[in-house]
């Protein structure tokens, strides 16, 4: 009986042991990813650190929101001017209807989107709609020739495993995306 007693308290120490363990790596890894001011800071408790890394996470999330809402309020910007310009005309498809051309290099895609001058709101919706799938955006240009504006953007297709067909998918994506804002 008095064995049985001893082992179990063992065994809880050794589990209460290694919980401890698991809890230090996990402060220390959290602690790893807060950012220092200097390298020179004293070491700080556990609790501070955990306080420290509260309050950046806060810091993160408050700085997303004002991103945020700016994308939020250019994406408003660039969609109003354009309406009220195209109102203006008398029409609401704009100076140049815009077209798209994807070309699918194995992993890689090249996406160029020729549009007029008046319709640059696009070019977000492409790189979101690439990020969306998984697409990592590698190298985007501008260029623009008359009224005509071409936007130029390479990106690769994470998964290679299934990158032809996600590389099919972004392609249907972005024409449908195309097709749908030409009747709007």
């Amino acid at each position: 009986m008095e064995q049985n007693l001893s082992s179990s308290r063992t065994d809880r120490k050794l589990m209460e042991k290694n919980r401890r363990n698991q809890m230090k790596a996990l402060y220390s890894q959290l602690n790893s990813l807060v950012p220092r001011e200097s390298s020179r800071e004293p070491a700080l408790s556990v609790p501070d650190q955990l306080e420290e890394a509260a309050s950046y996470i806060k810091r993160l999330q408050a700085s997303l929101e004002k991103m945020k809402e700016k994308r939020d309020r250019l994406m408003g910007m660039e969609r109003a001017n354009y309406i009220s310009k195209n109102s203006s005309r008398g029409t609401i498809t704009g100076s140049r209807s815009p077209r798209i051309e994807v070309r699918e290099m194995g992993s890689t895609l090249e996406v160029v989107l020729m549009n007029g001058s008046d319709n640059l709101f696009m070019f977000n919706e492409i790189i979101r709609a690439l990020h969306e799938e998984g697409a990592e955006i590698i190298n985007a240009s501008l260029s623009a020739v008359e009224d005509t504006v071409f936007h130029t953007v390479h990106s690769k297709v994470r998964d290679s495993a299934h990158s032809m067909n996600t590389a099919a998918r972004i392609s249907q994506r972005l024409k449908m995306f195309v097709e749908d804002d030409r009747e709007f």
